[in-house]
């Protein structure tokens, strides 16, 4: 641990890392259009299996880095330290400098994709183990959108508490799911109340993934005490009180997935 924190700080010295340096994390902010810098939450683990490229819901982010770990309360970023436990590196996209607000339709935007690409280009310098794309609620939007236009780049994907309310833009049954040949696991809680997730609506766009080599849809139904907006990470919709198991089944397809 004490080398690995050294060898960073001999790499930020040097200007190796366009960086600022924490005790756990590295917060980064990557050049992705001319005079933009979009950020990034880098937290790596030892002997990593694979790497999980995490795109939180709402309108992005990771909230403020202190002490080295990310605060949102996005159900992916506060759960960032169970990926880690599960041997995978853990890259947390956040937002470009000329947006405060990754609304739905930015998500499927060109625009978007670029940041995407340049970031995800980035993280592949830091590791060169397998890239699994991961997103929740409207990150699923980004997430799906990265498997179609970046899949030669990613190893898989996995979409938790989807957005599947066809009145919303880009919502993961509009986009091309067919041309998504990569393995895929939807995850979602059965007492998701989100109107925008309903849990009734998840299996006719898993169906959508024709052509994904494997693929695997599972429901679970645990957690506590939800509070708040129940499309908010507080609530089922972020799989309160059931975080570290619902990230080590997602960990454990990852590492094996099957049908």
């Amino acid at each position: 641990m004490f080398r690995n924190l050294l060898l960073r700080l001999v790499l930020v010295a040097m200007g190796c890392f366009p960086g600022l340096l924490w005790a756990e994390g590295v917060l980064f902010k990557v050049p992705t259009r001319e005079g933009v810098n979009t950020t990034l939450f880098w937290e790596p683990a030892d002997n990593a299996k694979a790497t999980v490229f995490l795109f939180p819901g709402g309108g992005g982010g990771f909230g403020k880095v202190e002490n080295g770990k990310a605060t949102s309360n996005n159900f992916l970023v506060r759960s960032a330290p169970y990926f880690t436990a599960n041997g995978f590196n853990v890259a947390i996209f956040g937002r470009p400098s000329d947006s405060e607000d990754l609304d739905y339709a930015d998500r499927i935007s060109d625009t978007h994709m670029t940041d995407v690409r340049k970031v995800l280009d980035f993280v592949k310098t830091k590791s060169l183990a397998p890239v699994w794309i991961v997103g929740t609620s409207r990150g699923t939007i980004s997430a799906t959108s990265t498997a179609i236009h970046a899949q030669a780049e990613i190893a898989g994907l996995v979409l938790t508490s989807s957005v599947v309310n066809f009145k919303k833009p880009g919502a993961v049954p509009k986009q091309d799911l067919q041309a998504i040949k990569v393995p895929v696991l939807m995850f979602h809680h059965s007492k998701d109340a989100c109107i925008h997730c309903r849990p009734d609506e998840v299996p006719a766009a898993f169906k959508g993934f024709r052509n994904a080599p494997v693929k695997k849809l599972i429901f679970v139904d645990g957690g506590a005490n939800p509070t708040g907006d129940p499309c908010a990470g507080q609530h089922f919709h972020g799989y309160i009180g059931m975080e570290r198991e619902a990230v080590g089944t997602i960990a454990g397809w990852i590492a094996h997935p099957t049908n």
